[in-house]
């Protein structure tokens, strides 16, 4: 019998802690949502390693310690409405859930739906509500909200998106430049978003993310 209570006990007390992560929701969340229900049945046993777990189809769960670094920027409060775009089999919403007072788990591959669905019935997760949709537009039925997180990296953020957060929500997004990252965190101030850096991090470019190529002759 694996005993993964601990390996999420070592996982929070090796990976989250020592990344400056100290908020108590945070650190509550990650020991409590059971990440090895969220992986493909083959990678169990690497559920709680400190690095992007693949989930198939050019898709990551992303590392521990940026996820809960993406939390602990975005300090999400109990009245707080999250989109979590790009949720794939669902472990990100499901840790949001246990700090927000809702989550929209928007993604668009139905594999990954149906899995998330599953996963979410076997750990109570009662605040998610599981949207399909294409990510790059997400979710306008449920807008606005207050904070959106995106579980991938992206090259470009959709203005499409800007509309749906409220004004001085919160984002947080992985920007890749080829194989290099950056975590950001944006503030939503009027028609725009006001970015700022905050850590080094990467991850696969999220369908629908990848910056427009100009044309030249």
């Amino acid at each position: 019998m694996n005993d993964f209570s601990s390996r999420r006990l070592i996982m929070v007390d090796t990976q989250v802690r020592p990344s400056d992560v100290t908020k108590f929701p945070i650190i509550e969340a990650m020991l409590h949502v059971p990440r090895e229900e969220f992986v493909p049945q083959e990678r169990v046993e690497a559920a709680y390693v400190g690095e992007n777990l693949p989930i198939g189809r050019g898709r990551v769960l992303l590392e521990p310690r940026t996820l809960a670094k993406m939390l602990d920027a975005l300090d999400i409060t109990p009245g707080d409405l999250v989109l979590d775009i790009g949720c794939g089999t669902g472990y990100s919403s499901a840790v949001i859930q246990r700090m927000a007072q809702a989550v929209i788990a928007l993604e668009e591959d139905d594999d990954f739906l149906k899995t998330a669905e599953a996963a979410f019935a076997r750990t109570e997760s009662e605040t998610v509500v599981l949207t399909k949709g294409a990510l790059c537009d997400g979710a306008p039925d449920h807008a606005p909200y207050d904070v959106m997180i995106l579980q991938g990296g992206i090259e470009e953020f959709p203005q499409v998106l800007v509309a749906q957060l409220q004004e001085g929500g919160r984002v947080a997004a992985v920007f890749m430049q080829g194989a290099l990252g950056v975590v950001r965190l944006g503030i939503r101030n009027g028609d725009a978003i006001a970015w700022r850096d905050i850590f080094n991090a990467a991850a696969p470019v999220l369908p629908g993310f990848k910056k427009e190529q100009a044309f030249s002759l």
